[in-house]
């Protein structure tokens, strides 16, 4: 169905774009358009990123519950 789609009826079609919406709006689709693919990039390569730093976390993590487990912790009003 898609393959009989020839360069007159994309022009009708954008005809018909530029007629409902203007160029002015167009622009401004595109734009955001623009934007919202590159926000969703650079979520996808952080979300590659994660996993890496998420390890990382768990073991600074882990290592300062037990650093900080001998410690003894007072109050303020206890020092005084």
């Amino acid at each position: 169905m898609l393959s009989n789609i020839g360069p007159f009826q994309l022009l009708i079609v954008l005809a018909i774009v530029l007629a409902i919406f203007g160029t002015k709006r167009l622009r401004t689709l595109g734009s955001d358009l623009g934007s919202a693919v590159k926000g969703f990039r650079s979520a996808v390569s952080e979300a590659d990123k994660e996993p890496a730093e998420i390890e990382t976390n768990e073991s600074i993590e882990s290592n300062e519950s037990t650093d900080f487990s001998s410690a003894k912790t007072t109050h303020p009003e206890e020092q005084k």
